[in-house]
Order: structure tokens, then C-alpha cells, then sequence
């Protein structure tokens, strides 16, 4: 329906046009060109980090990065049960095992049972290749925790901060931190090239590494020459503008999701059994605000997030779960896993509510119309 609402669309204005207009009457309509140049150091500078390399996606950054790390057969890689597939995925792509590790109550990965589950694997005699944090719904992990305990081990640290470009932990922006990391700019996301997304790191010979393979692992000859496997994983000029375009406008679109996020708050603050992911444990001042989710706890809340989600789906609304922990995916069936529980039980009552920028008051009224009912067990 033309009304519909919808969870996180992209937000753009005549500041992406003009970009995309300047890059297509540049003639630099094929892959690569000025603008990706001019990206790529734009995103470097507000991430702090020393280079950052423009790819399709940010599965791609991901694969690359996993592959520096010496991802592969034989080995293994810990991440977060709790996360997009997207994150898997790239393990995957190496033929490096996966090896799931639960969450905190605010979706992000247990940093102790993170160190001590690659601990447990290299003992075991496992080879552990990286180890990848990913920054949920626009939330930074507790890097402060996690402190230099990989170094120790040394496992090296590959940040999936897809969801996260404008948070900050204690001050230092997600992006920066670990070997490499990788951004997303998927059309659901923060902000948007379409789909593209970005490598990041402060190691130049990692990032000069990843340009030869991400362009077909092409060899310095008058000819096409190959030695080994390349991907065609590099961003179009094109996309490109529209990112620097998108990038211009980022810290507006934060603070408009973080006043929807408010809006909610507010709204929902006097019913008993609603609980603001992030918000609740510790603040949210350095989120993102990507995504608003909020827990049901079912001791208090009559309904559940599928009931919720028909019923705000039949009004015109788009609400989503949590995502569904890797280790209960089928593909992921006979993975390892070290849980405790929480991951599921976010996943059983959790979900997310529209939060993209362009979204107005009245729109934001209109959600909770129906929400704010469905929680009190009224009729709407």
C-alpha cells in the first residue's frame, strides 16, 4: 500500500542527487572512478582509521578481511550466534569453520564467554583464525572489555560493524577497531549506496592486499594476467556519489532516529514488561539508533512479537524480529555453539519497530496507535 510504513528505508534528498548527476555527466559511469576515491577517504577520516577500500557489499569487506586473517580448511572463526547471516556467510565463503558464541541482554556478544571459548578451542589444538565482533542494531560491543585478551592469544579481531557507522565506544568510532572491519551500506542501513559497502583498517598492506584480490586478483601486466582466485567485489562510481551524498547528511539522520527512539521511549514508558534494547542497559548515547527493538517479557506483556507483528502488519506497518541466533539456522545445525540462553530468549521476544529517518511524528503516532494498545492487551 502506498502508505505503508516501513522499517528502515533509504532516506535521500537533492544532496544524493546532486552527487549522482556530477558523476554521471563525468562520464565515470563504470566501476571505480573519482568519487570512490573521494569516498573511501571521507569514510576513513570519520571512522579514524588510515585507509578504507569501497567494495559491493559489506559480506565482501568481510570475506577479505577473513582472508587476510588466514581463514580457511582446518581452521576456525568465534562470532556471535546473535547476528545477520551475512556475518556466517563470510566465514563460509573460506571454508573456515564457524564457532557461535551467545549474547548480553543487549543483543551484543558475551565478551567473557567470547575469550573463553577461544581459549577452550586452542587448547583443544583448534586454529583459531579470527576471531569477529559484530556492532548489533547500531550498538558498539564492549571493546573496553574485551581489551587486548585476543592479543594475547593471538587471534587477531575483524570488526562487523555493518550496522554501526556513527556509533562510538567511549568516544572511539565503530569501524576502528581490530585488524579490519567492515561497514554496510545496504539499503535497510544508517545510510545507503544502494548496496556497497566497505573495508576498513589501519594495516595498508591488508588494504593493498584486498584491492588486487576485490578486482579480480589481476597482475601488473599489458594483458589480463592472473596467478591466483580474484572477486569482483569494487563499488561503482556511481554509488559511490551517492554514498558521499548520504555521508554529508549522516549525523542528521542519527539524530533523527535517535528522536524516534525517544518518541517510542516515551510513549511506551508506562507499560510494564517493555524494555529498549540498548537504552535499558546502560544508555544510548553513542548508538547509532539504526534500529529501535524492544523485549516483551510474556510475565507481563499478554501478547507476543508475532502477534504484534500481524497486527502491525495488517495496519500497514513493518516490524521485524531480532535476528534468529546462527545456531538455531538449519544451515548452521551441526555447528558449535557456546550459549546460555539469551540469545534465544531475545530472539523469542524481541523485535523491531520502524526507525528510519524520513519517518514523521504523525507516522511515528500512527505505530503507536496500534502498538501501545497491543501491549496494554486493549483492543485497537
Amino acid at each position: 500500500m502506498s502508505d505503508r510504513i516501513f522499517l528502515s528505508r533509504a532516506h535521500v534528498t537533492d544532496v544524493e542527487e546532486k552527487y549522482v548527476l556530477e558523476a554521471l555527466r563525468s562520464g565515470w559511469v563504470a566501476p571505480l572512478g573519482p568519487m570512490v576515491d573521494r569516498f573511501e577517504r571521507e569514510i576513513a577520516e570519520r571512522c579514524g582509521v588510515s585507509g578504507a577500500l569501497a567494495l559491493s557489499s559489506g559480506t565482501a569487506a568481510l570475506h577479505l578481511a577473513l582472508l587476510d586473517a588466514g581463514a580457511g580448511p582446518d581452521s576456525v572463526v568465534v562470532l556471535p550466534t546473535m547476528t545477520f547471516a551475512a556475518s556466517a556467510n563470510a566465514v563460509a565463503y573460506t571454508g573456515a569453520a564457524p564457532v557461535f558464541v551467545d549474547a548480553t541482554d543487549d543483543a551484543n556478544v558475551d565478551i567473557d564467554l567470547l575469550v573463553e571459548t577461544v581459549r577452550t578451542l586452542q587448547g583443544e589444538g583448534r586454529t583459531v583464525a579470527a576471531v569477529m565482533t559484530v556492532d548489533l542494531f547500531g550498538r558498539a560491543c564492549d571493546y573496553t572489555a574485551l581489551g587486548t585478551q585476543l592479543d594475547a592469544l593471538d587471534v587477531p579481531l575483524i570488526e562487523d560493524a555493518a550496522e554501526a557507522l556513527g556509533a562510538t565506544h567511549h568516544g572511539r568510532p565503530a569501524g576502528s577497531f581490530g585488524r579490519a572491519a567492515a561497514l554496510s551500506f545496504n539499503g535497510n542501513k544508517i545510510m545507503t549506496t544502494s548496496g556497497g559497502g566497505m573495508l576498513l583498517s589501519n594495516d595498508t598492506d591488508l588494504l593493498d592486499r584486498a584491492r588486487y584480490l576485490s578486482t579480480q586478483a589481476r597482475q601488473p601486466a599489458p594483458w589480463y594476467e592472473h596467478t591466483e582466485i580474484g572477486y569482483n567485489y569494487r563499488m561503482s562510481n556511481i554509488l559511490a556519489a551517492l554514498g558521499i551524498g548520504q555521508l554529508e547528511r549522516l549525523d542528521s539522520m542519527i539524530a533523527r532516529r535517535r528522536d524516534i527512539r525517544d518518541l517510542y521511549a516515551g510513549a511506551l514508558a508506562d507499560i510494564d514488561g517493555v524494555s529498549f534494547l540498548g537504552r535499558d542497559q546502560g544508555g544510548d548515547a553513542e548508538d547509532n539508533h539504526w534500529l529501535t527493538c524492544i523485549t516483551l517479557d510474556p510475565k507481563l506483556i499478554a501478547t507476543d512479537p508475532t502477534t504484534v507483528m500481524a497486527a502491525l502488519d495488517a495496519a500497514g506497518i513493518e516490524a521485524r524480529h531480532l535476528w534468529k541466533p546462527m545456531h538455531l539456522q538449519p544451515i548452521h545445525a551441526s555447528a558449535r555453539a557456546a550459549t546460555t540462553g539469551t540469545a534465544e530468549r531475545l530472539f523469542r521476544t524481541g523485535l523491531t519497530l520502524p526507525s528510519g529517518s524520513e519517518l514523521t511524528d504523525p507516522q511515528i503516532d500512527r505505530v503507536l496507535g496500534t502498538l501501545a494498545p497491543l501491549l496494554q492487551g486493549q483492543a485497537t
